[in-house]
């Protein structure tokens, strides 16, 4: 059965050698780009388009056409490879320059036998000339086809930037010099197998830390000879060199890899690795084959510089024609925290775009039934009768069949999700878990921190029961402003103030103890400001167990003295590092993470001490000062428009579920749930105990 596929819409394919067959009213241009799991293009060698037709697992044709077939074997596609985006675009020498003057073109995907498994009408386009058709994606070791249609006004080259490819313009020029010049016309079509089908490129192993890109391409048949990249010395047939998780190279190459890594909120930016390609665990590094005039590799063909990661865990069988069980930590990545980080985001964003596309289809179905309803009232022989009555059944008999389709494709994703949520969120190590998960009992203090902490939970309306762990890369690269107002929650009942203030106290103070938590001892100080003594009572965790640097500081004396030695040591940590002579620190000055939480604002500060925590707020997180406020932004509003950057530049949470974050890629409103503590659970005291016993020992 043929799924008809509208906007947003996935479906999952069967099989792994598949034909994308494009009908246009027009020639066009067909091509597909390569990306890691979050969609970016690594370079032009990630690309395949009339000037370079075949890469592994995929062929496309070579000139312009009003029909094409792509052939793709989802089997052989490397390992580093979790997404394959369709692009369809006009032909700059002559004909249409827009898609909004021609017919919709039509995208089908189908069995080599021809059977149609999924098919998708380009609609909604106008002055685009070029569009993202298609999206095959690689999800639970399986492979889904989503109906994409983005358009770009600015052709190949706006549509490749958009991707993350630096050399978008060159690459557009090449690929309309191809198709004009009929360079691949020039090419022996490649041999057929007997069969009658095309040869296809057999996926390459990924090199080992050794090989680099040297290492030859087997194939199944005659492949014709590759043209050489006029943007580097890479064919467009080699494969990408392996990457670390945040896409720079991987062990044994010459750049070496950041330390810090970009925030993976929804409200700033989405999921933040990069794509990570490595050898096959047990199998022998084989040598480079040697080319004419190239650098002799010495190295020994079996040693390799680092050892590879442990091989992702495996799913267990299932009945043929059911779904693939889900596995905790199946994503990519070097270690099971990065693969259960990464598998956290991917669920998070297959939500937002199944969520986008039920929300989509019952918009359609909305629209067309109010088309249907008018054309049958604009007809006077429907007013009288029950013709207008049948007319108006039938349109919403129409309409309640679709909104019918689309929840079943929609519960069908939701139910996918939720069973992966029921084996993921119990595998989550400490920084990801939820502090009334059975990990937190046997908690020790770690030797090393995180890549990320989770900040809470995230939901959206349509399925309130699935929740997705919000979670933030480390260090952090914002604030975080926990607001104390007077806020009306989800179910329309207003909270006292008192009390609203209390929870916003708890959710710092359980963020704070789990920021303490996830790092080593002695790397992370904490430092507390409340001028008036308002929140001792939810600051007792922190001061019984000696985990503050010093007691809260009281006063207008105590915020003036704390803001004071935190700027000086953004100062001069600055001035160190800037100079080159960061070994010249002053030798009494602490060097871990600072974390500054600030009960009361503005209460006891004055102007000076305001713009210290300014300056706090944007320059601290680079030299690892961090600041936490507890405040009512309607409270400080009270100085006016000098503090509306310092708001905009933390993130805020709540101490209660609000739907104030938006994620990057739809725009959906997630409500958001902090992670606090269970009440009468004193997980949090034995967790600061062990901390504060771990840092006297590494005093």
């Amino acid at each position: 059965m043929t799924a008809e596929l509208v906007r947003g819409q996935n479906h999952p394919l069967s099989q792994a050698r598949l034909e994308i067959r494009i009908a246009a009213g027009t020639p066009v241009v067909a091509g597909a780009t390569l990306g890691d799991e979050h969609g970016t293009v690594h370079g032009v060698e990630w690309v395949v388009h009339p000037g370079a037709p075949t890469l592994p697992g995929l062929e496309v044709s070579r000139q312009a056409a009003a029909d094409h077939r792509l052939a793709v074997d989802l089997g052989a596609m490397p390992e580093a490879v979790h997404r394959v985006h369709v692009l369809l675009a006009l032909p700059s020498a002559g004909g249409p320059v827009r898609f909004g003057a021609v017919a919709s073109p039509f995208v089908a995907v189908t069995g080599l036998d021809g059977t149609e498994l999924a098919g998708y009408t380009i609609t909604g386009l106008d002055a685009e000339s070029a569009v993202v058709a298609l999206e095959l994606y690689r999800r639970q070791g399986a492979w889904k086809v989503r109906a994409v249609g983005q358009g770009y006004a600015g052709g190949l080259t706006e549509l490749l930037t958009d991707q993350g490819l630096p050399q978008a313009h060159q690459l557009a020029n090449t690929i309309h010099e191809a198709v004009a010049q009929g360079l691949a016309r020039a090419v022996t079509p490649p041999a057929r197998t007997a069969d009658g089908d095309r040869a296809r490129q057999t996926a390459t192993p990924a090199p080992g830390p050794e090989q680099g890109a040297s290492a030859t391409q087997g194939a199944s048949g005659a492949v014709p000879p590759q043209p050489l990249s006029p943007y580097g010395t890479q064919p467009p047939g080699t494969p990408p060199q392996p990457t670390t998780p945040n896409g720079s190279p991987a062990s044994g190459t010459s750049q070496p890899a950041s330390s810090y890594g970009a925030q993976g909120a929804p409200a700033a930016g989405g999921p933040p690795t990069g794509p990570t390609q490595v050898p096959a665990v047990g199998s022998a590094a084989q040598p480079p084959a040697p080319t004419a005039g190239g650098p002799i590799d010495y190295s020994h063909p079996r040693r390799q510089n680092a050892a590879p990661p442990p091989p992702p865990p495996v799913a267990p069988p299932v009945q043929p024609g059911q779904p693939a069980r889900p596995v905790a930590g199946d994503a990519t990545g070097w270690s099971m925290d990065e693969r259960l980080y990464n598998q956290v985001w991917g669920m998070f964003e297959d939500l937002a775009r199944s969520t986008a596309a039920y929300r989509s289809a019952v918009d359609f179905a909305d629209s067309r039934m109010e088309k249907e309803l008018d054309a049958a009232l604009a007809d006077p022989r429907n007013r009288i009768g029950g013709q207008g009555d049948a007319a108006r059944e039938a349109a919403r008999a129409k309409y309640a069949q679709l909104v019918e389709q689309a929840r079943a494709a929609y519960d069908r994703d939701l139910g996918q999700l939720t069973a992966e949520s029921e084996v993921v969120e119990p595998a989550l190590p400490l920084a990801y878990a939820r502090w009334d998960n059975p990990v937190w009992h046997g908690y020790r203090v770690p030797f090393e921190a995180p890549m990320a902490v989770r900040m809470g939970d995230l939901h959206l309306p349509e399925c309130p029961e699935l929740r997705i762990p919000m979670l933030i890369r480390l260090p952090l690269e914002r604030g975080l402003w926990i607001d104390s107002g007077a806020a009306e929650s989800l179910d329309g009942s207003f909270l006292d103030s008192h009390e609203l203030h209390g929870l916003a106290m708890d959710t710092a103070v359980a963020l704070a103890a789990r920021l303490l938590a996830v790092h080593p001892a002695g790397d992370y100080t904490l430092h507390v400001i409340d001028p008036a003594g308002s929140g001792a009572q939810a600051l007792a965790p922190l001061v019984w167990t000696g985990v503050l640097a010093a007691p809260p500081a009281v006063g207008a004396g105590g915020v003036a003295d704390v803001l004071a030695r935190l700027t000086e040591r953004v100062d001069l940590v600055q001035m160190a590092v800037r100079g080159g002579a960061a070994d010249s620190l002053p030798p009494g000055l602490d060097t871990s993470e600072q974390l500054l939480i600030v009960n009361d604002f503005p209460h006891g500060f004055d102007d000076r001490a305001v713009t210290q925590l300014r300056y706090l707020a944007d320059e601290g997180p680079s030299v690892g000062v961090h600041l936490m406020m507890v405040a009512d932004r309607e409270e400080a509003s009270a100085y006016g428009p000098l503090l509306d950057p310092l708001w905009r530049s933390l993130m805020r949470l709540t101490p209660v579920p609000d739907d104030h974050l938006a994620d990057p890629w739809v725009g959906h409103a997630w409500t958001y749930e902090p992670a606090l503590v269970p009440p009468g659970s004193q997980v949090v005291h034995q967790v600061l105990n062990q901390v504060a016993e771990a840092r006297t020992k590494y005093t």
